[in-house]
Formats: structure tokens, C-alpha cells, sequence
């Protein structure tokens, strides 16, 4: 029992000792020449810029968006998501939120994933949107 114990008590000693070190700061790297271009503007840079929204699009939306199942609107298509990006985001975060049935298809609440918090849902729907604008 004792050496379990004073094996328990070295490990836990040199755990808590690698808690305190810092770690020392990497050399700054030297700024980039006057005449370097500055990198050309995405052509989506809202899209590019919500990684939320990409990452929950990919893992729940893609599912029914990325196909057009149960009547869900392709990113993309601009004549299917005009008429609503028009509503309103409020409108879109809503039917998102909260589900939608209607004579397109239906929305169930949250994509199906009740995990999701209200800024994670609204990401994605603003990922869809700035891909179909």
C-alpha cells in the first residue's frame, strides 16, 4: 500500500510541477517586404469568415441541404433561396429554430439536432445564406 501511495504521490508531484512552467515565447518573425501583394479578397469572404456555420452545416445541414431532401434548398440556388433571403433572416432563424412545414417542404426544428444552441443554428443558416446571395 505504501508504494502504490508514493507512486501515486511522485506522479501526481511531477503532473502539478509541468502545471507551473511557462512556456518561453517564440521569436518574432520579421515583418514581410514593402512590395509583397497583399492576398486577393475571397470571393465569399462572409461565407469564408463564419467557420460556425461551415462546421455545422457540414455535419447536419448537408444532410438535407446538401441534396434538396424533404424539399430543403440547395446553398447555392439562387432561385429556390431568393424568395427567402427576402423574408428576412429573422424569418429564416426562426423557421430554423423552431421548425417549418409549408408547400415546399419541411424544416424540423433545429435540423434534427436539438444539441445545437440558438447561435450555432443561426451560423449555419447565415453560411447558407452568404452562399446563395
Amino acid at each position: 500500500m505504501k508504494k502504490t501511495s508514493l507512486a501515486l504521490a511522485v506522479s501526481l508531484a511531477v503532473l502539478l510541477s509541468a502545471c507551473g512552467k511557462q512556456e518561453s515565447a517564440a521569436p518574432e518573425a520579421p515583418a514581410p517586404a514593402p512590395e509583397a501583394a497583399a492576398p486577393a479578397p475571397s470571393a465569399e469572404p462572409a461565407a469564408a469568415e463564419n467557420a460556425v456555420g461551415k462546421s455545422v452545416f457540414n455535419k447536419v445541414c448537408s444532410l438535407c441541404h446538401g441534396s434538396g431532401a424533404a424539399g430543403a434548398p440547395i446553398p447555392g440556388d439562387k432561385a429556390d433561396w431568393g424568395p427567402r433571403i427576402e423574408q428576412g433572416n429573422d424569418m429564416l432563424y426562426k423557421h430554423a429554430l423552431e421548425g417549418f412545414a409549408g408547400a415546399k417542404g419541411v424544416m424540423p426544428p433545429r435540423g434534427g439536432a436539438a444539441a445545437l444552441t440558438d447561435d450555432e443554428v443561426k451560423a449555419a443558416v447565415d453560411h447558407m445564406v452568404g452562399l446563395s446571395k
